[in-house]
């Protein structure tokens, strides 16, 4: 099994950056996709961005343009950098791989990481 430990949530005010990082665990494994995800109290949980590969990203509409996400395959480790917060961007992010095993694909979850921005 993969897994995930992220870094880098915090306390920061409104239009101030946070840069969150996610390790995977394992190397032999073939990470096919990461993604963070984000959940606010009383909410589900969402997609913020995911990247398939090293390149391929897509993003939540409430964050393009001031989140950027960022692969080092080398590392087993991605990033994400979030610029101009906002108080809505409030949530534990949540870091999540899809791998493969033999021809078989799984998925595994970090244990999250609280993000609060003030106003």
């Amino acid at each position: 099994q993969v897994q995930l430990a992220e870094s880098g949530g915090d306390l920061v005010q409104a239009g101030g950056s946070l840069r969150l990082s996610c390790v995977a665990s394992r190397s032999d494994f073939e990470i096919v996709a990461m993604a963070w995800y984000r959940q606010a109290a009383g909410r589900q949980r969402e997609l913020v961005a995911r990247i398939i590969g090293d390149s391929s990203v897509n993003y939540a509409d409430s964050v393009k343009g001031r989140f950027t996400l960022a692969r080092d395959s080398a590392k087993n480790t991605v990033y994400l950098q979030m610029n101009s917060l906002k108080p809505e961007d409030t949530a534990v992010y949540y870091c999540n791989a899809d791998y493969l095993v033999g021809v078989n694909t799984f998925g595994s979850w970090g244990q999250g990481t609280q993000v609060t921005v003030s106003s």
